[in-house]
């Protein structure tokens, strides 16, 4: 497999270059978007697969990439797939186009969607009062001291009577969650504000999130329930739970390991979290992202406290695979840089695109209470809600 890099001298929107068909990750503008598919590769199999490919990079600095879901549950067999053509944007404005063998490299762009009159309904797949039940199950279990925090999530079913246009998604997502890591792979997309693990050269990043509130749109109100977020309790230990565990997951790989001294308010549109920014330099010889994303997914922030009793309590209380809900989503690149969003706020499309399946959830400590948490996550879920159903 042979692939050639060269330099972009216009701009383009990535999600112009994905499409309701393609692949997207990207924040703020940077990141990267991909047509085709050259070769689907085992996760294990990734780093080599990539160092093997013979490529010509005329831009310099720059690796062929993979893109992909590693699924909740550890060790669950997953795929990355090295797109035929593949588009990315530095923050530095460099802009480059990446083929594989005799892949194209038209970029023309395809028409924008135009508004469209569908009909939708939203309905639970999880019925509300096993949800409820499957929190005071976990609830009980902290209290009884079985373990720090679980993660509890619930299923809703969006159908309609048209195709969902995932591009005209996507579109709506930037418009509203610009500063998110948005993403569509293989009919799952989203927009996850929590970064959990980037690598570029020695550098590492995470931005752990744990705690949430809604928004209201009164700046006051927000600003009320923002400083009643800092000062709960019931979410500081939540997010803890979770900075401890990325903390003392990374160090051993890194020379340095710096984090914020407190969390802070991420706002997004329809939610604000408690946020706690890390970053350090990784030790030689450095991992490849995907020793760490394979070590770190899922956090405490989407499975619980320890790890294997909460992934235990979920699956005997919840009543529904995850699949790629709670995993992480990104990309990897020859050298073993990379970028990789906890893979949340998101929608699994159905085979025929007329459904959606979502999935929000809520960290379960021994304040916690029910309703409280089913509000939570119906606040989460306005934000594919709205990229789907409104025109």
């Amino acid at each position: 497999m042979r692939a050639t890099t060269r330099s972009l001298d216009v701009d383009i929107d990535l999600n112009d270059v994905a499409r309701g068909d393609g692949y997207l990750f990207v924040r703020d503008g940077v990141g990267v978007a991909a047509r085709g598919v050259a070769a689907r590769v085992a996760l294990a199999e990734v780093p080599a697969m990539l160092a093997a490919i013979e490529h010509t990079d005329l831009v310099g600095g720059l690796h062929p990439i993979a893109l992909g879901v590693v699924p909740f549950i550890p060790g669950t067999s997953c795929e990355l797939v090295v797109p035929r053509t593949l588009v990315g944007k530095a923050a530095d404005g460099r802009r480059w186009i990446t083929t594989i063998d005799d892949a194209a490299d038209d970029l023309t762009p395809a028409p924008r969607p135009s508004p469209q009159a569908q009909a939708f309904t939203v309905a639970p797949l999880t019925p509300v009062s096993r949800y409820l039940h499957a929190v005071e199950t976990a609830r009980e279990a902290v209290r009884r001291g079985q373990l720090t925090k679980a993660v509890i999530a619930r299923e809703v079913l969006v159908e309609s009577d048209q195709a969902i246009d995932v591009y005209a998604v996507l579109l709506r997502l930037k418009a509203s969650f610009g500063s998110s890591y948005r993403y569509s792979i293989d009919g799952f997309i989203g927009a996850s504000p929590e970064l959990l693990i980037a690598v570029d050269g020695s550098a590492v990043r995470s931005h752990p999130l744990a705690g949430t509130a809604a928004r209201s749109g009164d700046p006051d109100t927000d600003e009320r329930a923002a400083a009643a977020l800092i000062a709960s309790t019931k979410n500081q230990v939540e997010h803890r739970v979770v900075i401890d565990m990325i903390h003392d997951t990374l160090l051993p790989w890194c020379s340095y390991l710096d984090w914020e001294p407190e969390p802070s308010i991420v706002t997004v549109a329809n939610v604000q979290h408690l946020g706690t920014a890390m970053e350090g330099h990784l030790s030689e010889p450095r991992p490849n992202v995907l020793e760490l994303v394979r070590a770190l997914s899922p956090t405490p922030a989407l499975g619980g406290f320890p790890r294997d009793e909460a992934l235990a309590l979920i699956a005997s209380v919840e009543g529904f695979d995850r699949g790629r809900y709670g995993g992480a989503v990104g990309w990897v690149d020859a050298a073993g840089n990379g970028s990789w969003a906890v893979a949340i706020r998101c929608a699994e499309m159905t085979a025929d695109r007329h459904g959606a399946r979502l999935v929000a959830g809520g960290g379960i400590v021994a304040d916690s209470e029910p309703l409280a948490e089913l509000a939570e996550t119906q606040a989460k879920l306005q934000a594919m809600l709205s990229a789907i159903i409104r025109p």
